[in-house]
Parts: structure tokens; C-alpha cells; sequence
């Protein structure tokens, strides 16, 4: 948890600081998604599972209000659910289903994913649509060897039968391609996730540009045995190396230098 963020804020009454660093921290990520324009309207979500400190037994996590822009997000107004979707805060604010379905059933199933993001990005739902997905033919792509899962398109995801079926797919692959739909990562953290699906973005965004000069044909491929090797070198993942905890809160000064609303 960024120090800044704690020591500028005030603990509200009756409120676990475990909670409020989450919150404060969540709240952030929602505005450096909206810094670097990886929003969707009032569309897509970013949750994040409450330590046991806070939520016992029961498994709980924050989401964005229903209706809200990124960039209104705060650390008092997201929303705390259970994985049923019911609300556990008193929240007047409305929860959409299609974010719970999703998340939930991750958070419920993967004991590592305590964070969960979804953007449909230009490049990320480009890429999602192509045949062959993400190829390997660059820096960042290289760096995500044997970490990307494909899911099949199913409509909306509204439904929690499509769950077995999006874990199946999912199985420990971190960086998720969501077919004809967009973009998905999971982690420890919400930095590990956060450097995750940066890096899945920039694969996407590159492969949009390449292949916008003489289509996949005129892409050099990255010989596996190299990248197996890029992505053992990679630091920004490993918790050793922080695992994109300096990335994120060089993002976050940068939204603080241009609004710090997200604190309340």
C-alpha cells in the first residue's frame, strides 16, 4: 500500500484501516485507468478481494458504483459485495451484474486473485477479435510467454453458468483474452495485476500497429526458446522485485498531481 495514500487520509469511524487502505488504493487504480484512458463509458470494473482481517470468513470485495465514470470514483463510494453481489455497506449505489458475474466467480475459484481488471480497450478487443489472438512478435508479448489464456465469446456475461467454463479456460493464466470481447488480468495485488495488464496492452497495442503495415505476415516472429527466456527475466510480475508496485505509485503521484479527489 502506497505510505502517501495513508498518511492524507482520515480513517472514517467504524471503518477497519484494512478496509480503507484497500479502498484508498482501489479508488487510485480506478483513476489511472481513467488517466491513460482505459475506460468504457460507465462500463468495465476493477475489484478487489477484502484481506480476512476485514471480512472473516466470508469472502468480500470492492467494485465501482453502477453509473459512475472512472474518473468519479472514490474511496468512500465504491462498494463492498459479497459474491452473491449482495451489498454490504449500506451503498445507495447500484451494482452491475455483469461485473460481479465475472469477477466473483474468479475471486471465488482462484486463490490467487485477490485483484481482478477488465478493459475493452481499442487494441485489446482488436487483438480479441483476430483469429489467432495475440501473437508473438513483440518485446511485450515475449514477455507474457505461457501466461495467456483464451475464452470464448458467450454474449454479455450475465450468466453464471458461462463461470465453470471461463475458469476451465482461465486455468492459472494470469493475462486473459475474453474472444470478441476484450482484455482480463488477475493477481496477488492490484499493481502485480495492474503491471499485468499493462503488459498485455502494450502487446496489443504494438500487434494493432504492426500489423497496420502488412498485416501478421510481415510480423517477425519471437523464437520461443527466446521468449521463455524474456519472460523469466521480466521483473515487473515477481514479488521479489516488487511486482509493479513502483509503476503504480509513480501513476498514482501522477493522478495525485492532477486530482486527488479519488481520496474521499
Amino acid at each position: 500500500m502506497n505510505a502517501t495514500l495513508r498518511s492524507t487520509t482520515v480513517l472514517p469511524s467504524g471503518m477497519h484501516p484494512d478496509e480503507w487502505a484497500a479502498r484508498l488504493e482501489l479508488a487510485a487504480c480506478y483513476r489511472v485507468f481513467a488517466m491513460l484512458g482505459w475506460t468504457e463509458m460507465i462500463y468495465n470494473h476493477i475489484t478487489l478481494r477484502l484481506p480476512d482481517s476485514v471480512a472473516g470468513s466470508e469472502k468480500q470485495f470492492l467494485i465501482n458504483p453502477f453509473g459512475l465514470h472512472y474518473s468519479e470514483v472514490t474511496a468512500s463510494n465504491l462498494v463492498k459485495i459479497n459474491l452473491k453481489g449482495d451489498v454490504l455497506d449500506g451503498s445507495t449505489h447500484r451494482v452491475n451484474p455483469a461485473g460481479f458475474t465475472v469477477h466473483a466467480a474468479i475471486h471465488d475459484s482462484l486463490p490467487g486473485a485477490h485483484c481482478v481488471m477488465h478493459t475493452h480497450t481499442t487494441a485489446g478487443v482488436a487483438v480479441a477479435c483476430l483469429k489467432d489472438g495475440l501473437q508473438q512478435t513483440n518485446f511485450y508479448t515475449a514477455q507474457l510467454h505461457g501466461m495467456v489464456a483464451y475464452h470464448d465469446f458467450e454474449g454479455i456475461t450475465i450468466h453464471a453458468e458461462e463461470a465453470p467454463r471461463l475458469l476451465k479456460s482461465i486455468g492459472d493464466k494470469p493475462a486473459v483474452i475474453l474472444r470478441n470481447h476484450g482484455l482480463l488480468a488477475w493477481g496477488a495485488t492490484v499493481p502485480q495485476t495492474f503491471a499485468i495488464l499493462w503488459t498485455l496492452q502494450r502487446a496489443c497495442e504494438i500487434q494493432l500497429a504492426t500489423f497496420s503495415m502488412g498485416g501478421a505476415a510481415a510480423a517477425i516472429p519471437v523464437p520461443e526458446s527466446i521468449a521463455a527466456q524474456c519472460t523469466r527475466d521480466a521483473l515487473q510480475f515477481s514479488p521479489d522485485h516488487g511486482a509493479g508496485r513502483d509503476v503504480f505509485d509513480a501513476l498514482v503521484r501522477r493522478v495525485n498531481r492532477l486530482d486527488s479527489s479519488y481520496l474521499e
